[in-house]
Formats: C-alpha cells, sequence, structure tokens
C-alpha cells in the first residue's frame, strides 16, 4: 500500500497547493501533461498558463510537496485509497463534467464506482412518508442492478443508502463533504461500515477537513457528475438536493421528481423540477425507462435473467389479520404518523389489545413504529 500510495505525492501536492480548486488543477494538468511537469515548469510557463502568480510563486518553490508528504504519512495509517483522473477505472461520467476532481480519496471498493449509477437525494429533514419512499425506491433500484448514490446526509440521503443495502447484492457509494478520516453525521458510523463494505465511501477533500457549509455545494457536484440521472424525492426551496439536481441539468443527466404534497415545503424542489420538466416518480420503472438504451436494456436483462420463471402469487398478508389490527390499519395511513395514545383513543380499544395488535402489524411489514411511539402504515409492497 504504501509504494501505491507514492505514485500520488505529486497528485496531492497539486489539489495541497493553496488557492488550486478543480477547474485550475486540471487546467494546469492539461497544460503540462502530468502533476511532476507541473512542480518543474517555470514562473512564465505558469503564468502564461492562467495560474495565479501567488500560487505559481508557490508551485515553483515546490513547499506543497511537504504537505503532500505529510498527508501521505497519515494515510498510510488508513484503510484508504486514491484515485487520480488518469487511471482507467476512474469512473468516465465523472470525468464529463466542466470541473472533475482529479484525486478521489475512496474507502471499500472502488469498482463499483464503475458501475450505472443512478442518485437518490433529498432533505435533511424528510417527512415520514418521504423517508419510506426513498428508502424503497432505492431497493428497488438496487435490486435492478443499480448502484445508488448518495450523500450520506440525515434524512433522505441515510433512507437511500439503507435501501440499497437491504437488496440483496445492493451497492451503494456515498460522498462526502468533508475528508474520509471524519465521521459526519455521527449517528451514521455504522451506516458508513456497511457502504463500505457494500460499496464505497469517497471524497475530494484532503484528511482532516471538518463538515463546513461550503463543502456540501461541490460535493454536490460529484453525486450529479457520477449519476446517469438524480432522484429527488423531497427537498426545499433552497436545498442541497435543488442544487444536485440544477446541476444533474447541466450535466445533461436526466432529473426526476417524486411528487409530494403541495402544502408541504419539503416538497417544493421535487414539484418545482416536475413542473420543469422532470420525469415524474412512482416506481422503479419510471427511472429505468429514462436511461440510455443500452443502460436500460442491460439493466432490465440482467434483471429478467434473475426472476423465478413461474412465481407463485403470494396471501395478502391482511388476510391473516385479527379484526382489530384490521381496524387499526384502516385508521393508519402513510403520510401521517400517529402517537399509540391517539390510536386508543381513535380505536375506543384498551391499551393492551391496541399494543399486540401494533405489534402483529409491525411484524407483518405493513406498519413501522417511529420514535417516540409513532406509528405509520407502510408503503404497499411493489408490484
Amino acid at each position: 500500500m504504501a509504494q501505491e500510495l507514492e505514485r500520488y505525492r505529486y497528485w496531492l501536492a497539486v489539489t495541497l497547493t493553496p488557492g488550486i480548486g478543480a477547474r485550475l488543477a486540471a487546467q494546469l494538468l492539461k497544460r503540462f501533461g502530468s502533476p511532476e511537469r507541473i512542480f518543474s515548469a517555470s514562473l512564465t510557463e505558469l503564468e502564461s498558463a492562467g495560474t495565479p502568480a501567488p500560487v505559481a510563486r508557490t508551485l515553483h518553490a515546490r513547499t506543497p510537496l511537504k504537505a503532500a508528504e505529510q498527508e501521505l504519512e497519515k494515510l498510510r495509517q488508513l484503510d484508504c485509497r486514491l484515485l487520480a483522473w488518469d487511471e482507467p477505472d476512474y469512473p468516465e461520467l465523472l470525468k464529463q463534467i466542466a470541473d472533475p476532481p482529479v484525486l478521489l480519496y475512496v474507502r471499500g471498493d472502488a469498482s463499483v464506482l464503475g458501475t450505472h449509477c443512478i442518485a437518490v437525494i433529498g432533505s435533511r429533514k424528510p417527512t415520514p412518508y418521504g423517508l419510506q419512499v426513498g428508502e424503497r425506491l432505492a431497493q428497488e433500484l438496487a435490486e435492478r442492478g443499480l448502484t445508488v448514490v448518495s450523500g450520506l446526509a440525515r434524512g433522505i440521503d441515510s433512507a437511500a443508502h439503507r435501501g440499497a443495502l437491504n437488496a440483496i447484492g445492493g451497492k451503494t457509494v456515498a460522498v462526502l463533504g468533508t475528508g474520509i478520516d471524519t465521521d459526519y453525521p455521527k449517528e451514521n458510523k455504522k451506516l458508513r461500515e456497511q457502504i463500505e463494505r457494500n460499496g464505497c465511501v469517497l471524497t475530494e477533500f484532503p484528511l482532516g477537513i471538518f463538515a463546513a457549509p461550503q463543502n456540501f455545494p461541490i460535493r454536490n457536484r460529484i453525486i450529479a457528475g457520477l449519476s446517469w440521472g438524480a432522484v429527488l424525492v423531497e427537498g426545499g426551496q433552497y436545498s442541497g438536493a435543488l442544487i444536485t439536481g440544477r446541476l444533474a441539468l447541466e450535466y445533461n443527466r436526466q432529473v426526476y421528481g417524486i411528487p409530494g404534497n403541495i402544502t408541504n415545503s419539503a416538497s417544493w424542489a421535487p414539484n418545482n423540477f416536475i413542473k420543469q420538466g422532470a420525469k415524474l416518480v412512482t416506481g422503479w420503472e419510471d427511472v429505468v425507462e429514462e436511461l440510455p438504451t443500452p443502460v436500460r436494456n442491460e439493466i432490465l436483462a440482467r434483471f429478467a435473467a434473475t426472476q423465478p420463471e413461474s412465481p407463485q402469487p403470494a396471501l395478502p398478508l391482511t388476510a391473516e389479520l385479527s379484526d382489530i389490527a384490521r381496524a387499526l390499519l384502516g385508521i393508519l395511513k402513510v403520510d401521517e404518523a400517529r402517537h399509540i395514545d391517539d390510536l386508543v383513543e381513535s380505536s375506543e380499544l384498551s391499551s393492551s389489545d391496541v399494543l399486540a395488535a401494533l405489534f402483529d402489524l409491525e411484524m407483518k411489514g405493513l406498519i413501522r413504529q417511529l420514535p417516540g411511539k409513532y406509528f405509520i402504515r407502510a408503503l404497499p409492497a411493489a408490484p
């Protein structure tokens, strides 16, 4: 691993140079052909390549190489690899955007970056309905062989990753707005570990970079760039999901929207994109239908090959319910969480009967329990 990392010394030096962002790094690499040649160029050559004078002097003095060596020393202690844009396994779709990161930090299986990816994104403060839809759609897409890309944030992003991991063999990619050594948010540490075992976590930010607000729009371009399209589940008028959707349009990728309640501010972004012509999504078929023809055919053929020839229809679980459970299921809705006290009062049943029926419904997957003893009806099973 140490010898493998050593080849990235000059790559790191370029990206760690103050004043060099993705666009200037790409510009210099295209001009000089390699990061080593950037550091051997004269001041005149650097400035004629569009490098600001202070940055040119820093490069010419080769001082960033010291920072690169320090970064390498830290990386040797981590289970992390680097991926430069001149390598064959650098994702092709990401390379096509205007400002692709020239160097990625990756933990997990980097080969998933070469698979067909779709972004599933949304609000950090979703509705219970949005959480269910995001998780189920991500699972359906992962079951069809698509890799789900999201940002490991609270809310819809986390639901999307969980949904992909629920699928047998499901793969997912988390794009961070921090250094690869930073756990953010803290409560997603276990989820991140699962992702690293069934996909990968990546970032372009150096080690030690914390979750600054300005990092996330930068991160969002990678989410959009990696993917054939972006599905917006929920998002407000000024949300990161809205930014990612706009970036996807800029990159000529498909944008999809899950329609939401028009009175809920969390539905603003997907509803607005749908109004402007984004594909309205009610299931995985709507997403796959808009993929490029070769990709769509590959996904559908692979999925068809995994299906049994004559599946036996299963009896509906509702046929096995008691009268009390059936009554409670009729009260609960998919878009409105109800507290257990409210259910006892509404049903006019004893609390012990309600608790037993709710337990039975939850075991059958017909309802879900939310924090604080709230319950919500689960979405119907996908056809």
